[in-house]
């Protein structure tokens, strides 16, 4: 029964998203199609998830995800999102550091910071200002399309010289209107006390499907929503980073970058030193465009060496493991799932396999992350495959823990070109970075199980190797 109403809830889905192009195209492309881009046009035509993001987002009412989108597409054409490059913000929109995108907070969403000091009103520079935020956005939406952002106001030092209510209202209809679903919460840390009412005004320009998203903290309490690992020293935090420009890295949003990605180790040294490393998994993680990717930040390794090393039966360690039906071909490995691993709401399935085939002549290193290493086990998570062999990687999901497709797998290959090669830790801290091939995958609930299972709209996702 529950399969059945599942079935007819996607089917009703489908009908409201074609109900929704059929009466955009009826009601307001007649007059005049010049007021939008045809390439907005043609992605509302195409694109199923994008339809369904303006309509659950106004709770599945035509008529209001027909407005939004209305408003959204206007928008769009009017700031030329579409031809939008770094060369046309000025330049010194970037070199001020009051906005940019870095880190994540604790539920994996990318955090866009807002340093409010460090804006100052001016109706001379409101259009530019406007237009960096749309560049900032629109590039995290091309990389990182459909997944929520967390905004960060760092209201730290500011005063009411450094509040400009039109821009913030801005920046909540980009979150409102021009972004579905983009917004995971909004923090507002150390808001002095004289700012209060103009904050209140704030509440009621979010709305009721939004005014929840809104959090009010003092830099005692930033640390409940944001590692210290992401948030700077004078909230509180670790994180070293520090943002510069020129360059823009391409590949995470000023994430810093390192030389390998994290190397987990049984010592508590080293295990320190992978966490550091994690967020250069991340960056990699970035560099090819996905449809619909997941969410958490640091790609950890399971850090149970032990259990990695085991050497029991082959047999008994997949038993009851889903096996993968579909291949991905890569220049080192095939990897099998290509895209999505599955895994069943009973208790007897709560495992799924992994099976990386070396297509070369000579043996291949691999690692496996997950971004949800509180849910996974993965054995192994690093060894090494022979030419022409296979290797079995049995991914289990820890009891009481829910499959979500915001779970996501990246796995690493570098070729060990030299017979004898060193040990695996000391191969990954000196293999070339670019030397270093990828491949994601997610994970998926099969059953109506009432976990977050994908909807068929966001299920054809893009993968590729980097």
């Amino acid at each position: 029964m529950a399969e059945v109403d599942q079935h007819e809830g996607e089917q009703d889905i489908e009908k409201k998203i074609e109900e929704t192009r059929q009466r955009f195209k009826n009601e307001f492309l007649q007059d005049s199609t010049e007021k939008y881009d045809t390439r907005d046009l043609e992605r509302l035509q195409t694109e199923d998830a994008l339809v369904e993001s303006y309509l659950s987002w106004r709770l599945y009412v035509v008529d209001d995800a027909l407005k939004m989108i209305d408003e959204s597409l206007q928008w769009r054409k009017e700031f030329g999102l579409n031809d939008l490059i770094e060369s046309m913000v000025p330049k010194w929109m970037f070199e001020t550091g009051a906005v940019y995108l870095h880190g994540y907070d604790k539920e994996g969403n990318k955090l866009f910071w807002f340093h409010v000091k460090l804006h100052v009103k001016d109706a001379k520079t409101a259009l530019d200002k406007k237009k960096y935020v749309a560049f900032w956005l629109e590039r995290y939406a091309k990389k990182e399309p459909g997944m929520p952002l967390t905004v960060v106001f760092d209201m730290t030092d500011s005063g009411l010289s450094n509040i400009d209510m039109d821009f913030v209202r801005y920046i909540i209809n980009c979150f409102k209107v021009y972004y579905p679903k983009f917004l995971s919460k909004m923090i507002i840390v150390e808001m002095p006390w004289i700012m209060n009412a103009a904050w209140k005004i704030v509440k009621s320009w979010l709305g009721p499907e939004a005014i929840s998203k809104l959090k009010f903290v003092p830099k005692s309490e930033a640390l409940t929503y944001i590692g210290p690992e992401y948030l700077p020293p004078h909230l509180g935090g670790t994180d070293p980073f520090k943002y510069s420009y020129p360059p823009l890295p391409d590949d995470d949003f000023q994430t810093p970058i390192g030389d390998n990605g994290p190397i987990i180790s049984e010592d508590d040294t080293e295990s320190k030193e992978g966490e550091l490393e994690s967020r250069d998994a991340l960056e990699s993680s970035f560099n090819s465009e996905v449809v619909a990717k997941p969410k958490k930040v640091n790609f950890l390794e399971d850090s149970l060496r032990a259990e990695d090393n085991d050497k029991g039966d082959i047999s008994i360690r997949t038993k009851g493991a889903r096996k993968p039906v579909t291949t991905f071909k890569g220049t080192l490995l095939d990897v099998s799932p290509a895209e999505e691993l599955s895994f069943g709401s009973g208790e007897t399935e709560k495992k799924s396999l992994i099976i990386l085939t070396n297509v070369t002549k000579n043996q291949v290193a691999f690692k496996v992350r997950t971004t949800a290493p509180e849910k996974y086990r993965v054995k192994p998570s690093s060894s090494c495959c022979e030419p022409g062999s296979s290797v079995d990687i049995v991914v289990s999901l820890h009891g009481g823990c829910q499959v979500s497709p915001q779970d996501r797998f990246l796995i690493m290959a570098a070729e060990m070109d030299n017979v004898g090669s060193p040990e695996l830790a000391q191969f990954w801290k000196e293999v070339p970075k670019t030397k270093i091939i990828e491949h994601r995958c997610t994970s998926k609930c099969v059953h109506s199980c009432g976990f977050q299972c994908l909807p068929p709209s966001t299920q054809s996702l893009l993968w590729q190797w980097t």
